[in-house]
């Protein structure tokens, strides 16, 4: 008689992270990339004297901050901690110690103590957010009483709720999280700090290279 093979268990689904990131964001950035590591493997195959060191130099300090601003921010949030990944910063939150989110020109999160940190994985369109206010003015003026309705064989589906920008929805979802985790005694904790050295040290060292090549031009 055979006994089946153990299967370590399957992850909690109500754990498991919501991820949050700006698609425009990651193809701007996938497209400077691309840019950028043509122009440098270019000038490093074909140039000469101090050219390829210069653009060695340069491609270490670009593509670093350019991935950083771009592919690199992100925000997880599951039920227990909220995990903000912007350029230079990973700032995890439990959400104890999470006070509120504030929504303007930029998306900020605050802490208990008062510290803001942006939210660099969720920018803030105002494009959009008046695309958005438009459309509910449409809707609302075509649902007003004695509004003329025209037939038509493929009707638009409604929209239920207001009409959001896509940033403004995934703020009021991490609020939402907020309210109901907040007092949770597993979503408690102290704020944590990491610097992104991986980011930092390889563009630092590119621009010691720069300087010091450009200071003996």
């Amino acid at each position: 008689m055979t006994t089946p093979d153990h299967q370590p268990p399957a992850p909690d689904p109500a754990y498991k992270d919501r991820v949050y990131r700006s698609p425009s964001g990651i193809a701007g950035g996938v497209l400077l990339l691309a840019i950028v590591g043509w122009l440098g493997i270019d000038a490093l195959v074909t140039g000469e004297g101090r050219t390829p060191w210069v653009a060695l130099a340069t491609l270490l300090v670009l593509v670093p901050l350019v991935a950083a601003f771009t592919v690199r921010p992100a925000v997880y949030a599951n039920e227990q901690r909220l995990r903000v990944r912007n350029p230079f910063r990973v700032i995890t939150l439990p959400w104890g110690t999470v006070e509120t989110f504030r929504s303007g020109y930029s998306n900020e999160v605050f802490d208990t103590a008062g510290t803001k940190y942006q939210v660099w994985a969720v920018p803030v369109s105002l494009r959009a957010r008046k695309r958005a206010a438009r459309k509910e003015a449409k809707e609302a003026r075509a649902d007003a009483p004695g509004a003329r309705r025209t037939r038509s064989p493929h009707p638009a589906p409604v929209a239920e709720g207001p009409v959001r920008a896509q940033g403004d929805q995934i703020i009021d979802e991490l609020r939402e999280l907020l309210e109901a985790r907040g007092k949770d005694p597993r979503a408690q904790g102290e704020v944590s700090l990491r610097w992104a050295y991986e980011v930092m040290a390889p563009a630092a060292a590119g621009a010691v290279l720069l300087a010091i090549l450009l200071s003996f031009g």
